[in-house]
């Protein structure tokens, strides 16, 4: 049995802010599918870049990390690439990705919210 040492979970969730976004860093879609937080879906990204579009102002570009990985790369043309998925989105609207370990916050207090839940 491995055992993790106590761990402080704040009460918000930290998510990467765009600034703070690199180039060719895996990064960590986190979502709940229900208002009360208690099913999480998590997408593993690569942060490939910002205003990759013509006209593009503050948007930021992610590739699902397999596709990154097996050489793909964005070339505006997404639907030429069946075998990648790309996402894009503003700059403003980050408050769903985050680096690993704050990921892993999220997901352990879903399981904190879950537990509470059932002894309701």
């Amino acid at each position: 049995m491995v055992r993790f040492g106590e761990r402080q979970l704040k009460p918000y969730a930290e998510p990467v802010s765009a600034r703070e976004l690199r180039e060719g860093e895996v990064y960590f879609f986190v979502n709940y599918i229900d208002d009360n937080m208690l099913i999480p879906t998590m997408t593993t990204v690569v942060f490939i870049g910002r205003d990759l579009a013509p006209g593009d102002m503050g948007i930021v570009y992610f590739q699902d990390v397999r596709s990154y990985r097996q050489g793909t790369t964005y070339d505006g043309n997404c639907d030429e690439e069946p075998e990648a998925t790309f996402f894009h989105g503003s700059e403003n609207d980050t408050g769903h990705i985050f680096e690993y370990e704050r990921a892993l916050d999220g997901l352990l207090a879903c399981l904190l919210r879950r537990k509470t839940s059932r002894a309701d």
